[in-house]
C-alpha cells in the first residue's frame, strides 16, 4: 500500500509521519511506499521516515504515482484543488482541512463512531476539527443511550492548533521578544476568546464547527450546541469544559461506567487526589481523557465534564491514520 502525506513538512504532517512510523495502527509490512508531498520550495529535499531518506515530491507528481491513500494537511485551498484529482486517480483522500467537512456526500469520520460510512465509492473522507473529535468521542455512547438535547462547551485550545508560527510566537514572547505576530495579541501569560474568524452573528468559525460537525458526526440535527473558543498559552493539547443536557434520566454511577467503557476514552477522575485530565500529560497520547464528571445540579438530566486530548494526534494525525487503517482492515485498499 502506497501512502502519500500532503503537507508532510508542516506541523500536522510531521505528526502524521510520526504516527505512521510508530506502526501502532498500520504495520510496516503493509506500507510499500511513503510519499512525502510538500510545496515547490521543498521538492527534491530529503525527509526521513523510519530512518530512511525519502525525496519530497510535488503534488502533481504524487497524483501520477497513484498512491492508495493520500492524507492531506496542507490547508483548505490545496485540498479543494487537488483532493478531487487524487480521487479521480483512484486514491482515497483523507483530508484534515475544513474544505469537505460539511459536504453532504462526504463522510466526516471519527472511526470509533462512524467508520461504517466508508465504502468503495467514498474517495474523499473528511477528518473533523480537533476540538470536535475529542468532544464527540467522549459523548457518542452517552448520546446513543440518553439522546443529547443541548451542549454548552468552552474550549481552551493550545497554540499548536494554529500552527508552527503560533508556537514560535509564544516561545519568542517567553524569551522576551515580539516578532512575527500570528495572533492579534500576545499569547504568553495571556489568553483570549478568539479562535478562527469572527462571523456576522458574533461567533467564530471554530465555534460554528463545533455545532455543525457534532450534528453531522452524531447524525442528529436536533442537538443544540453553543460554544466559546479560548486560545491559551499551552504548546499542545486542547481542553474543554462541557455541559450536556440529555432527554433521559440517568444515574451517575452508570455515566462513569459507560465513559470508562467507551473505546478511545480514558477516565481520570479522582478529585480528592487531584487526578483529572491535563494537556501537559495528554500531549503525545492518542486517547481522549475525561474527568471532573459530575451532575449539573442546576437543571435536570445534565452533567459537566472536562475533556482533554492531544490536538495534533487524536485531534488530527492519529484520527486520519486510524481512518486509513480502517480502509486497510476492511479490504477497501490492498
Amino acid at each position: 500500500m502506497k501512502i502519500a502525506v500532503v503537507g508532510a513538512t508542516g506541523l500536522v504532517g510531521s505528526v502524521m509521519l510520526k504516527v505512521l512510523e510508530e506502526a501502532r495502527y498500520i504495520p510496516f509490512d503493509k506500507i510499500s511506499e511513503i510519499i512525502p508531498v510538500a510545496s515547490e520550495k521543498s521538492v527534491g529535499k530529503d525527509l526521513f521516515f523510519n530512518n530512511m531518506p525519502r525525496k519530497i515530491v510535488s503534488v502533481t507528481d504524487a497524483i501520477a504515482m497513484k498512491p492508495d491513500i493520500a492524507i492531506f494537511s496542507a490547508g483548505a485551498a490545496i485540498s479543494r484543488t487537488y483532493a478531487p484529482l487524487f480521487a479521480e486517480a483512484g486514491t482515497y483522500v483523507i483530508d484534515n482541512s475544513s474544505a469537505w467537512r460539511m459536504h453532504d456526500e462526504i463522510p466526516l469520520v471519527v472511526p470509533e463512531i462512524n467508520a461504517a460510512l466508508l465504502n468503495y465509492k467514498t474517495r474523499i473522507i473528511a477528518n473533523p476539527n480537533c476540538s470536535t473529535i475529542q468532544m464527540v468521542l467522549a459523548l457518542s455512547q452517552l448520546h446513543q443511550h440518553l439522546k443529547i438535547k443541548r451542549i454548552v462547551v468552552s474550549t481552551y485550545q493550545s497554540v499548536s492548533g494554529t500552527g508552527q508560527k503560533a508556537v514560535e510566537q509564544m516561545m519568542n514572547e517567553r524569551n522576551g521578544t515580539r516578532t512575527n505576530m500570528v495572533y492579534p495579541h500576545p499569547i504568553d501569560m495571556n489568553l483570549f476568546p478568539h479562535g478562527g474568524t469572527f462571523e456576522s452573528n458574533g461567533y467564530t468559525t471554530e465555534e460554528t464547527k463545533l455545532l455543525n460537525e457534532t450534528r453531522k458526526i452524531l447524525g442528529d440535527n436536533t442537538i443544540r450546541v453553543t460554544a466559546t473558543v479560548v486560545r491559551v498559552p499551552v504548546t499542545g493539547g486542547h481542553s474543554e469544559s462541557v455541559n450536556v443536557e440529555f432527554e433521559k434520566e440517568f444515574e451517575m454511577e452508570w455515566i462513569n461506567k459507560l465513559l470508562s467503557s467507551t473505546k478511545g476514552v480514558v477516565v481520570q477522575d479522582d478529585p480528592e487526589k487531584s487526578i483529572y485530565p491535563m494537556p501537559k500529560y495528554a500531549e503525545g497520547r492518542d486517547e481522549v481523557f475525561v474527568g471532573r464528571i459530575r451532575r449539573d445540579e442546576s437543571q435536570p438530566n445534565s452533567i459537566n465534564l472536562w475533556i482533554v486530548a492531544d490536538n495534533l494526534r487524536k485531534g488530527a494525525a492519529t484520527n486520519a491514520v486510524q481512518i486509513a487503517a480502517y480502509l486497510l482492515q476492511n479490504e477497501l485498499v490492498g
